[in-house]
């Protein structure tokens, strides 16, 4: 079907979740030829890990993309892209198990994942993630999964949804408090910016933060960003 073949698309995907496992999403958007976002979708896991999340993430795009149009993919998750385009081969030929013997983790994933890439072609592209000016496609994929990741509820355009906001990985219960109408938000700009933790540590506020979790840098150090908000205020 020579005809119905269009250049490929481009779209990305991302997992969030928040403790690692702990309240987990998924999310995936697909752009026009201007890479703005015309189609997504997002989802809960309820408790779930980062991996999982960034999985099934990829699973959902694969499943709601057209096989027979070319497909880039762009994605902040090492573990998903070496799992589907390095390790993959080596696990079907060892029978889903890992070079230790091991079973595959998430193994029903990963082989969802190769039988949607059966046939198709997917060009993969590492972005990384929460970077001032980075992939505008990526941010938005983190930013609604982050979203379903807290409020645990389904979004996308086919629902109606509005777009998700800038920073949807604070829990409602934790945001910090309104201001008074007139009054100036501190800080701002690439300094409020979040990125994911690489080792768990502790905010100011007592509080513990896993690896792979959302902070933000404050005053003290790194923590969580509403308690950066909060301390800003």
């Amino acid at each position: 079907m020579i005809g119905r073949m269009r250049e490929r698309v481009v779209a990305a995907c991302d997992g969030a979740s928040k403790g690692n496992p702990g309240p987990a999403g998924w999310a995936w958007v697909v752009a026009d030829a201007s890479e703005s976002p015309v189609r997504w979708e997002a989802g809960p896991l309820g408790r779930a890990t980062n991996n999982i999340a960034e999985l099934t993430a990829l699973e959902r795009l694969l499943a709601s993309t057209d096989p027979g149009v070319p497909l880039e993919v762009r994605m902040d998750s090492q573990y998903a892209m070496k799992a589907v385009t390095t390790w993959l081969p080596g696990w079907k030929r060892n029978g889903w198990k890992t070079a230790a013997g091991k079973p595959v983790a998430n193994q029903e994933l990963v082989v969802r994942i190769d039988e949607l890439l059966d046939g198709r072609s997917v060009d993969f592209r590492y972005v990384p993630a929460h970077q001032v000016d980075g992939d505008r496609l990526n941010d938005f994929a983190d930013r609604a999964a982050s979203q379903a990741a807290v409020v645990q509820e389904p979004a996308g355009s086919g629902l109606g949804s509005p777009q998700p906001p800038p920073a949807p990985d604070v829990p409602a219960a934790r945001k910090a408090p309104r201001r008074a109408p007139g009054t100036a938000r501190k800080g701002g700009g690439a300094s409020a910016r979040t990125l994911k933790a690489k080792f768990p540590g502790r905010c100011m506020c007592g509080r513990s933060y896993a690896a792979g979790e959302s902070i933000a840098k404050n005053d003290q150090g790194w923590g969580h960003p509403e308690c950066r908000a909060v301390a800003a205020g």
